[in-house]
């Protein structure tokens, strides 16, 4: 299991190394650059003064070539510089990380308080009224872009009822009682929290229903129930142990997908995390600061498919590394 945890560590350093290329690369032929903006800041600039400043941020080379230079420089732990916040990059990144990951993890614990029980009922009652109701509700959170249900989430419980605060993640104003304290972060959590939460259960709830139902389907499961075995202990004890298996690979994988919905989701509401900060640094030509808040959205994907392989074991202890068991 060690060497198997130790080769996917390998390859996605390689699938990393190759994204960062790719990514540097996109950043690199998009229009406008770091001199773009001080020549736009002041049009006294000669053109001499302008090839010195090209040349003096390396941007005169190669793409490869600035490129090599960049890697060699990130493997030492220099990413940059963050031209809008004026600090190197990765001292920008790392609260917006923290706060993205905690977005992030509370709507996934939410989702999946919803789609677990959602799916398990809908697929032990299929083609009932509660089945159809569900897989309504299914196909409406897959289908609503992220951004109409944030605007619409702002509009009904902050503009219309008064009751959450529409954006941000802390009330602004000393002279409000409990502003920045856990009660008031908790208030502005709620908005984008359900709202990524919401547009990532209906998928969670189609794939547990459609794992349910293959399960439940299998020959062990009728010999279960042939032996006097209760519902309760059918559904959870064998059913549901076996479901999912799958749905842990629908999980990782959804890392991506989720991280996606949350550079929406923190974009309309102003969560301080990294798809805002991306969505800004893009914006504001901060190519360093894009870069490394896109390498850091690919690794959190490639580790969301290390920690899928790993739980495969942990749920089912008979899945274990082929080729070691297989030599003599």
């Amino acid at each position: 299991m060690s060497r198997f945890i130790a080769g996917r560590l390998f390859e996605s350093l390689v699938v990393l190394l190759v994204m960062s290329f790719v990514i540097y690369g996109l950043i690199g032929l998009m229009p406008g650059d770091p001199i773009d903006e001080m020549i736009a800041a002041n049009p006294r600039l000669t053109s001499d003064d302008i090839q010195r400043l090209k040349a003096l941020y390396g941007l005169d080379k190669p793409l490869l070539e600035r490129y090599g230079n960049w890697l060699a420089a990130a493997l030492q732990g220099d990413f940059g510089f963050s031209r809008i916040h004026a600090r190197p990059a990765t001292e920008v990144l790392m609260p917006r990380l923290v706060n993205t990951l905690i977005l992030m993890g509370a709507a996934t614990a939410l989702a999946l308080l919803i789609a677990l029980p959602l799916g398990i009922m809908a697929a032990w009652k299929p083609n009932s009224a509660f089945d159809y109701g569900v897989n309504l509700f299914c196909f409406a959170g897959i289908s609503v872009p992220p951004f109409w249900l944030a605007l619409l989430a702002i509009i009904l419980f902050s503009v219309k009822l008064g009751w959450l605060p529409a954006g941000g993640m802390a009330t602004v104003g000393d002279g409000i009682a409990g502003a920045g304290g856990f009660t008031d972060r908790l208030r502005h959590m709620i908005l984008p929290v359900g709202t990524l939460a919401l547009l990532t259960a209906g998928g969670f709830i189609r794939f547990i229903r459609a794992s349910m139902i293959q399960v439940l389907r299998q020959d062990f499961i009728r010999t279960a129930r042939a032996k006097g075995v209760g519902p309760a202990r059918v559904l959870f004890g064998h059913a549901l142990r076996n479901a999912v298996l799958p749905f842990i690979t629908v999980l990782a994988l959804s890392f991506g997908s989720l991280f996606s919905g949350a550079l929406i989701t923190e974009t309309m509401f102003s969560w301080l995390g990294v798809g805002k900060m991306i969505f800004d640094s893009v914006l504001g030509n901060d190519f360093n600061l894009a870069l490394v808040g896109l390498l850091f959205a690919t690794l959190m994907t490639l580790l969301g498919n290390i920690i899928a392989d790993v739980a495969y074991a942990w749920v089912d202890p008979r899945i274990a590394d082929t080729p070691e068991r297989a030599r003599p």
